[in-house]
Parts: C-alpha cells; structure tokens; sequence
C-alpha cells in the first residue's frame, strides 16, 4: 500500500490479510520484521491509545520516530499541512502517521500526488474514519469467533460524531456481519441505514454477539447539549448496566474503543469484567497497527480465502 487512510479501500481478502497477520504477530507464529525506515508522529487532536500504540508498533518495527509536536510546529504560524508534510519528506521521513480534526484531511494530500509527502497512515478524521481502530477491532471479533458471517453486533452510543462507528458499520456490513445500533435518537445518522438498523438498546440484547459500546465525545457536542446531559439518565438508558450484562449471552463480549467513561456508557465494574475485550482491543492494537506499518514497505496485500 502507498498510505492506509481507509479500511474500506481495501477488498475483502487484503483486509482478512492483515487481520491473519496481526494474530500471527500476536501469537508469535511471524516475526515482526525489522526495517530500517524514519517516522513522525503528528497528532492535532489527543490521544492515548493510538498515539502510543503506534509509537510501540514503531519501536518494534526498528523504526526511527521524529518528534514533531503539532501544537509547537509551524503549522501554529500559519504553514499549510502540504508543506509540513513535504517539510518532512524533504528531509528524509518515511511516513507520517497523522490525527486531524478535519474529515478527510487526507484526499487533497493524496490528491496532490507529490514525491514529497511521505507515506501517509490515517490515525483519526475528524468523525470521518479510524481505520487502524477498525483493524483492532475486527482483529479482536475475529480472534474469538474466527469469522464475521452472521455476527449479531449492535454499536451504541454517540453514533453521530464517532469515526469508529463509521469506520466499524461500514465494513461490518461489507463482511457479512448483522450490524445494528442503538442510542439517543438525535444522535442516530440516517445513511447509516444502508449499514445497518436502529433498534432500541434492549430490543435482542440477548441475542446479540459482540455489544459495541462508544463514548459520549462532549468536545464535538454543541454548549446546550453539554448543559442538558446527564451522566446518570444517560447510563440508564444507554449503557451497560448490570442487568443488560446478565442479559447478554455467555459467548458475547463487550467492546469500546476507549477512553472509557466509566459509570456512562458502561458500569464501572463490568469495564473488566469477564466478557470485556476493552483492554485486549488495546494490547491488538499493536499487532494490528504492525501490520499496517509493515504492509507500507509491500508491493501489495497478498489476498487471501476468507470464510
């Protein structure tokens, strides 16, 4: 690949690939190749688990990470993301893995087609895509069910203003899963019909397989909203609860991108509990953003069968 800035570029078979090849990293069955190759970092908006996640996926790599702070770049005097980036190609950096708060910060860089800009690799758009989460995350759906045909999985929450519902209901959809969602109406995007449908958060919960949780992303909601929101009503009606825990079946699992709110969108307890996968989602992380890095260097995916 020459940039990942969108699961959903890829076919069915290059995407079972790097799923195949982030377990294999993870169960030791491949070895993480080590590359000679330089990296930045630039995050506009914040981040844990993905910025460190990548920075981990770097080191194993052998990669050589260039310490570019955005906040104290020259992109604050005014110089054009284009420019930083062939600022940073100039001078010998590889790829450039890049959190923006702009939907598709990446389609007039590609667009630009210049030797100059490095390798890109999409860590978040705005509330466009989060393609490497999604890799993680079928990575995880995959590990305990090894297939996605048929999978009943319900994404709840902020649906409006989350890259990871987007990302997620597309390629759910794409790889045969049951996908639907619940949540405050209001937050509910109606093209997300063609993904899915909107049910109310109790409505077969006890059928479901993978229960997808999201944050509420106050720092996208307008002033009015923020007044008007009520952790507690919100966790009542919205989150998992004790009893829609009990509900669930024995082989469903829980699963959220993180930061956790813990006591809104899910009850404190139950962020570890036995059928959470929050903190393995995070240690595939890794794995799967291994893979994406490393697939940088190939000619191509090799396609695989997939179920």
């Amino acid at each position: 690949m020459r940039n990942f800035v969108n699961l959903n570029d890829l076919t069915k078979q290059e995407i079972m690939t790097l799923i195949t090849t982030s377990l294999a990293y993870k169960n030791g069955e491949l070895s993480v190749p080590k590359q000679t190759r330089y990296v930045a970092n630039l995050f506009f908006e914040n981040s844990t688990r993905t910025a460190s996640s990548f920075q981990m996926a770097e080191s194993k790599l052998g990669w050589q990470q260039i310490q570019v702070n955005p906040q104290t770049s020259s992109t604050q005097k005014g110089e054009s993301l284009s420019d930083t980036l062939k600022t940073l190609g100039a001078i010998g950096v590889d790829a450039v893995v890049l959190r923006h708060h702009v939907n598709e910060w990446y389609v007039p860089l590609i667009a630009e087609n210049s030797p100059l800009i490095p390798q890109l690799v999409n860590a978040g758009d705005g509330s466009g895509q989060h393609p490497s989460q999604s890799l993680l995350d079928l990575m995880t759906i995959y590990e305990n069910f090894g297939h996605f045909s048929g999978l009943k999985i319900r994404i709840v929450g902020d649906l409006s203003h989350s890259r990871v519902a987007r990302s997620n209901a597309e390629i759910l959809n794409r790889l045969g899963a049951q996908v639907s969602f619940a949540g405050p109406r209001e937050w509910y995007p109606t093209d997300f019909d063609q993904y899915g449908t909107y049910q109310e958060i109790d409505t077969g919960i006890e059928a479901l397989d993978v229960l997808m949780l999201l944050r509420v992303q106050h720092e996208r909601l307008a002033d009015q909203d923020n007044v008007m929101f009520s952790e507690t009503t919100y966790h009542q009606q919205f989150g998992l609860t004790h009893e829609r825990y009990d509900r669930l079946q024995k082989t469903a699992i829980v699963m959220h991108p993180a930061p956790v709110n813990r006591g809104v969108e899910i009850a404190d307890e139950l962020v570890e509990a036995d059928k959470s996968r929050i903190f393995t989602q995070m240690a595939n992380g890794v794995y799967a953003r291994i893979a994406i890095l490393a697939s940088l260097t190939e000619d191509k995916i090799n396609d695989i069968s997939i179920d």
